[in-house]
């Protein structure tokens, strides 16, 4: 059964740092043929683009309010996908969820990992 799995969630003090990751298994196509996507969603509000890479890895965007602190990585031998969260803000406290997409069109997502930034 095809899924992606997020990682790497937990509590953290403002100013610290946590990587997620999520690992693809099963999917239709090979995970290199899939551009992807990290969102998030904060309770009580609406899921968020937070960062995207293409298929290769040789091309990144960012929302605004985590260009500079965030950074999207990929290793396509491991299947998996990264986010680097640096700077961490009481603002950035949200379910972060990976997205598998190709042509524009979204064919997978992950349960979702928990980040919650708190003092």
């Amino acid at each position: 059964q095809a899924q992606l799995v997020e990682s790497g969630g937990g509590l953290v003090q403002p100013g610290g740092s946590l990587r997620l990751s999520c690992a693809a298994s099963e999917l239709e196509l090979t995970f290199s043929s899939y551009a992807m996507k990290w969102y998030r969603q904060a309770p009580g509000k609406e899921r968020e683009f937070v960062a995207f890479i293409t298929s290769t890895g040789s091309g990144t965007s960012y929302a605004d309010s985590v260009k500079g602190r965030f950074t999207i990585s990929r290793d396509n031998a491991k299947n998996t996908l990264y986010l680097q969260m640096n700077s961490l803000k009481p603002e950035d406290t949200a379910v972060y969820y990976c997205n598998a997409h190709r042509y524009g069109v979204s064919k997978y997502w992950g349960q979702g990992t928990q980040v919650t930034v708190s003092s």
